[in-house]
């Protein structure tokens, strides 16, 4: 098993050492069923006490929330509010209309807008971080294409999975249910748990363990792995 360019396979958090062993796949499609996609992948490659981490791109790929950009009609607002967003190293985020866009339709405007408001005031005061707090989870695990993003996905804005928590005992489930499931949106500045079979604690250590982004952001075709206590 070879790890992700420029990651370590293995990682330590508190005095325990864990391999995080990346899954490589086919790239998974709109119409895939994720049932199949795990069976054909990680069945045979977990082990009991395992964790398997899931990214939500492809949870919500084959939940059909992936949209090709020239589906996605942005209202002026949406083109107005992209132009105030921080671009970050690792993605566009809302940076872009139809990103943006997108987040108005999943959020609502109203919430979108009070957000963005309090951004401006608290940025004035060197804080940030606010707009995405507000808007919430929703809006932070949009994804819009970047140079890097392998195709189709490269011409595509692909929203947050639906109901995280319940895919992620469904998969627990699929595999025999000896080990624990998690569904993360997990870059390069940082992580999120979405939903898991996990206790807030197993949480917090599981955003710990995977600090580094070990699945990589770009092409390495790898959207989930698994962590093994060694």
């Amino acid at each position: 098993m070879q790890a992700n360019e420029g990651k370590a396979l293995e990682a330590s958090v508190d005095g325990t050492s864990y391999a995080r062993i990346p899954l490589k796949t086919r790239v998974i499609m709109p119409g895939d069923d994720l049932d199949a996609v795990i069976t054909e992948y990680a069945k045979d490659a977990v082990q009991p006490g395992d964790l398997l981490f899931v990214t939500e791109k492809i949870v919500a790929i084959t939940q059909g929330r992936s949209y090709r950009l020239d589906e996605i009609e942005p209202r002026p607002l949406a083109r107005f509010l992209s132009r105030y967003v921080v671009r970050t190293s690792y993605g566009i985020g809302l940076g872009m209309p139809e990103t943006m866009e997108m987040a108005l339709r999943e959020c609502g405007t109203l919430r979108i807008l009070f957000a963005a408001g309090v951004s401006v005031i608290t940025k004035a005061f060197g804080r940030s971080g606010d707009f995405y707090r507000i808007a919430g989870d929703k809006a932070r695990a949009i994804d819009g294409p970047t140079k890097n993003t392998i195709p189709p996905y490269n011409e595509a804005v692909v929203l947050g999975p639906k109901n995280p928590r319940e895919v992620a005992a469904r998969l627990q489930r699929l595999l025999g249910g000896a080990l624990d499931v998690a569904v993360v949106d997990i870059n390069d500045i940082g992580g999120n748990i979405l939903g898991s079979t996990l206790d807030k604690a197993g949480e917090r250590r599981l955003v710990q363990i995977l600090g580094d982004n070990p699945l990589g952001q770009a092409t390495q075709s790898t959207p989930m792995g698994i962590v093994r206590a060694v």
